[in-house]
């Protein structure tokens, strides 16, 4: 969701990576969620961070807390890094919540920080940066 809404807004300025923990699938609620505020992620590929660690990055973003997951990736070349402490949907959803609402509770999250970190870096002018998202 995090890659949807990045790329939506900054108009292909950086070069976004996403990746999780696990590769996984992709989540019919997370593209329905997305649809919903009129972004198409339906050709997104979940992968594994594993690939991207020997890579440099000038952003670095994760949703993971480092304090309560011992999975959560380290960059040690990025030159900015930032943690949005996102719960995982997943997460929340085998603990009995309803999984859309958790995954729509996720989405408005990450969509605030996307907007917040836009509004504060994104430039038209600038170089293309690389960001990750986790």
């Amino acid at each position: 969701m995090a890659e949807g809404f990045f790329r939506a807004l900054t108009e292909d300025e950086f070069e976004v990576v996403s990746a999780g923990a696990e590769a996984g699938r992709l989540d019919p609620e997370a593209v329905a969620a997305m649809r919903e505020v009129g972004i198409d992620i339906t050709a997104a590929q979940p992968k594994k961070v594993d690939r991207y660690l020997g890579s440099r990055f000038q952003y670095v973003i994760t949703l993971c807390d480092r304090e309560k997951e011992r999975s959560c990736p380290i960059f040690p070349g990025a030159f900015w890094r930032q943690t949005w402490p996102i719960e995982s949907p997943a997460v929340l959803a085998a603990a009995g919540l309803d999984h859309g609402w958790v995954v729509r509770r996720a989405r408005d999250e990450i969509r605030r920080h996307v907007a917040e970190f836009v509004e504060k870096y994104h430039h038209s002018d600038s170089r293309k940066g690389k960001s990750t998202w986790n």
